[in-house]
């Protein structure tokens, strides 16, 4: 068996690599988004609906750029010392805008600070943007 793995191991390597590709979905969504994520169809029935927070955790410079439409900015590296700011949307949706990182970990914050439902934009402000959808300046 050994002497198989030595002799084969670009197809070892192969086959590593192909498991990690078909499990990587399913453990980004557990890890990393931090929570339920919605497409552009999704996020714009939640925003129509009007009772939710639509969050964008980018730097200041990237909100001003171009955001969604009655969006608020508070930094991803701020939101735990302004949680009190947004306190009153605590039992309503938010919708997270941000990288995949920053979105998943201020939805995590805000899952600990008792937020009940957060859910992040899947594609970000891209996705947002390839959808043909309204951004403020």
């Amino acid at each position: 068996m050994g002497e198989f793995l030595i002799n084969n191991v670009a197809l070892v390597a192969l086959f590593l690599a192909s498991g990690v590709m078909l499990v990587w979905p399913e453990l980004s969504k557990l890890v990393g988004a931090g929570g339920e994520q919605l497409g552009t169809l999704e996020a714009t029935r939640l925003m129509n609906q009007g009772t939710s927070l639509v969050l964008d955790v980018r730097d200041a410079a990237e909100f001003t750029a171009g955001h969604l439409p009655r969006s608020r900015n508070i930094p991803a590296a701020d939101l735990e010392g302004r949680i009190e700011e947004i306190r009153k949307y605590k039992e309503k949706p938010v919708l997270v805008i941000g990288s995949g990182a920053r979105a998943g970990a201020a939805s995590r914050i805000l899952k600990k600070a008792g937020f009940t439902t957060a859910y992040t934009l899947k594609g970000g402000l891209a996705a947002w943007q390839q959808a043909g959808l309204p951004v403020e300046k």
